[in-house]
């Protein structure tokens, strides 16, 4: 099985106007809305781990290891469902990994202490390591080629959405009812269920259905020396890009509300307006990807957000907090719009079910002790040091990572050469 062809555009340079077919719409939907569940179930903690935290007795550094150990098994996750997917096809792993999830996130709503709360974050990791991978690779093998930045852009912001619809889930908990934390999470359920309903309703990847004629074994492609190199190098953009996201999102509405002294509720609806921010970052700029590259926009997004630091992180007044936070994570999350048409395009086609689950969920584990470190240094100093220090090396990182790499933008999934390597049927399948 041959690689991408690295730096490859479109024949036109220009992203296509190819109108989607009612499977295409269902898959990418099942996909954005399987993602913007798992957001919105890992950001209620986020959200609620003080108020958990005081329900528990358990201190704030260590409430917020519920955070990391999701993002630590979150590799796990990828690495099963996606092994399993280019196995078996992209749909059923896809069924198992949503149910699996769902329920686990509603089972948070009951857990009696902080050991079960733990287990449970723990099972949602592998849950949620899972799904990205897997409806990121179905999504952009069903998405015409030269509409993957555009959609790319899209899907992503599902992350924005989760997280602003635990925002506005919040606020309504909160306000009219007397369910507390709980009530969020039993919630999630209802979501989450439209979205395995898209799911039951879709037709296998035809990109998945080619590689398997071919018989391509995908221990054999993952041995290949330029697959793994660029494996690691991706695990280290990964972990840019997850220390880039998780560092400014995180912490953040506990430094509004701890750090600035506002309301629970004041603080809400900045993270509402900084997720509509991400959302229109993402979609522009993943679209804008499409026209100059992947690589360019990421680096012109993360070199936009360095001057923008001291306003997110220093800023006192609530009208600056609103446009520094808003434009913070119009580039930030404008990067992250690039990220599933990068990966998948950079997968060789044998292990697209595997390859950018894995390497993005492998960035986020060694980016899991963010928030515990955030917070240890907002403990000794103060918030806005905290995010101050911890985001401009990250953010160079970002551009330095992105320079040297390469990109396949435009490459056609599926498109298998006559010389790729096959193996034999065995006599049992004859």
């Amino acid at each position: 099985m041959g690689t991408p062809t690295l730096d490859r555009a479109s024949s036109s340079g220009r992203p296509g106007r190819e109108p989607l077919t009612g499977e295409q719409r269902n898959a990418f939907a099942a996909a954005f809305i399987g993602w913007a569940m798992d957001a919105y179930d890992y950001f209620l903690v986020v959200l609620v781990y003080a108020d958990i935290a005081k329900d528990f007795g358990v201190s704030l550094e260590r409430m917020a290891f519920l955070t990391t150990v999701t993002l630590l098994m979150r590799p796990v996750g990828a690495a099963v469902f996606g092994l399993w997917a280019d196995r078996a096809g992209r749909r059923t792993p896809l069924l198992v990994n949503v149910s699996f999830y769902s329920l686990v996130g509603f089972a948070c709503a009951f857990a009696p202490n902080y050991g079960v709360l733990l287990g449970l974050r723990l099972l949602y990791g592998i849950g949620m390591g899972g799904e990205w991978g897997l409806g990121a690779a179905l999504a952009m093998e069903k998405i015409p080629t030269q509409r993957r930045g555009f959609f790319s852009g899209v899907l992503q912001q599902g992350y924005a959405l989760g997280y602003l619809l635990a925002a506005v889930t919040y606020l309504a908990v909160s306000n009219l009812t007397t369910w507390g934390w709980r009530g969020m999470f039993a919630f999630s359920l209802l979501p989450a269920v439209i979205s395995l309903f898209l799911r039951s309703r879709l037709s296998e990847s035809e990109v998945w259905e080619k590689v398997k004629l071919t018989q391509t074994r995908p221990a054999d492609v993952l041995k290949q020396p330029l697959v793994l190199r660029r494996m690691l190098y991706l695990i280290l953009l990964m972990t840019a890009f997850n220390w880039m996201s998780h560092g400014t999102q995180d912490v953040y509405p506990t430094f509004l509300k701890k750090g600035l002294g506002f309301s629970p509720n004041t603080a809400i609806y900045i993270a509402i307006l900084y997720n509509v921010g991400a959302m229109i970052g993402g979609t522009l700029l993943g679209s804008l990807s499409e026209r100059i590259g992947r690589r360019l926009t990421i680096i012109g997004a993360a070199l936009l957000a360095l001057p923008i630091v001291p306003l997110f992180a220093l800023s006192h007044a609530i009208g600056f907090v609103c446009l520094g936070s808003f434009l913070m994570q119009f580039f930030v999350q404008g990067a992250w719009g690039v990220i599933p048409a990068h990966l998948t395009e950079l997968s060789p086609d044998a292990i697209r079910g595997f390859y950018p689950g894995v390497t993005y969920q492998l960035g986020n584990c060694l980016a899991a002790f963010n928030l515990p470190i955030q917070e240890r240094l907002a403990k000794s100093h103060s918030y806005g040091f905290a995010l101050s220090v911890t985001i401009v090396p990250v953010l160079v990182a970002v551009i330095v990572l992105a320079a040297i790499g390469k990109e396949a933008r435009g490459v056609r999934f599926g498109e298998v050469p006559e010389t790729a390597p096959t193996r034999p049927a065995s006599p049992a399948r004859a």
